[in-house]
């Protein structure tokens, strides 16, 4: 499934960690203490630079400094959710977090050197952001999947959430996209996904109509250009119909990593429709996101209630 559509499973969303462009504001830290064992869970150690890390972490997201136990319980958090997952014998792709850590830095308009860089500067190690996104990723596949059944939405209470909104959207509108693939090899790393998504970018900046653009697309090596789909607003989320509404007819969204490379969508066709404006889909997506918190809590503090966790 295409990147554009994953967005409307908001696993992304969820899975992403938030690093704000707030982090090109972080001043340089001051050289580490000397590393010693702060807490063990299960006898996996958490370390001293593992607490300064994840609260440089915390600051740069939300401009505030964090208690240190606060800290060490959501390192404690990650850890119990990352020995659940393995438990279950859940494989997350090192692509899969490479994605996502591109995506973080596309989302700030850097590559992947400057990104780095940031992350650095602010105190935060590459290594310590990528066990992050892995524990939550993981945590959303695991939960998702153990809990399937309880995680359901009903139709009537999708009924009533609408009813509740301030000013939902009775627009609906459907579009003819051309999804454009800019083809990444497997296990080729940020560096091959930075060079792809430049590309990306230049084609958008040429990219005038659909039939040209097309044209221009085809031109490029490994670029997979697909077959029209057709979709209205009701198949996407709020964030994704924001990104079509800002993208003119005949011009292409901004790139997007996926696990099989950079993909754009060409917007060839925007018409009003009859169907659902997307009010029906957001208000499934609080809900179901409302379950997916309660029962994640409720799992974790079962997890915690059953495992041998030491803090000093």
């Amino acid at each position: 499934m295409t990147s554009l559509f994953l967005m409307t499973m908001s696993r992304r969303a969820l899975a992403a960690v938030a690093v704000s462009a707030g982090l090109l504001c972080c001043a340089m830290v001051a050289p580490a203490a000397a590393q010693h064992i702060v807490a063990r869970v299960n006898g996996q150690p958490i370390t001293s630079i593992d607490v300064q890390q994840r609260a440089n972490l915390i600051k740069a997201s939300t401009h505030k400094s964090p208690p240190s136990r606060e800290v060490i319980n959501e390192l404690v958090d990650e850890i119990l959710k990352l020995q659940a997952a393995q438990r279950y014998r859940m494989d997350i792709p090192e692509s899969e977090i490479d994605s996502t850590i591109a995506n973080m830095a596309n989302r700030m308009r850097l590559n992947k050197e400057q990104f780095a860089k940031v992350l650095g500067n602010a105190g935060i190690g590459m290594g310590s952001l990528r066990r992050k996104v892995k524990a939550d990723i993981a945590w959303q596949q695991l939960v998702r999947g153990k809990f399937q059944a309880s995680l359901q939405v009903r139709d009537r209470d999708i009924m009533t959430a609408i009813g509740t909104m301030k000013a939902p959207n009775t627009t609906a509108y459907d579009y003819v996209l051309r999804p454009i693939l800019l083809i990444v090899q497997q296990g080729s790393g940020i560096q091959a996904i930075e060079a792809r998504r430049r590309e990306a970018e230049a084609l958008r900046a040429r990219f005038q109509s659909c039939d040209e653009g097309i044209r221009l697309a085809r031109g490029l090596r490994d670029v997979a250009v697909k077959e029209p789909i057709n979709r209205s607003s009701g198949d996407f989320n709020a964030k994704v119909r924001e990104v079509l509404d800002a993208t003119e007819i005949g011009h292409l969204t901004p790139p997007d990593i996926t696990p099989q490379g950079v993909e754009v969508f060409a917007v060839c066709e925007k018409k009003a429709g009859a169907g659902d404006s997307g009010s029906e889909r957001d208000a499934r997506e609080q809900l179901f996101g409302k379950k997916f918190t309660a029962q994640g809590q409720k799992y974790l503090d079962e997890l915690r209630r059953t495992a041998q966790i030491e803090i000093k």
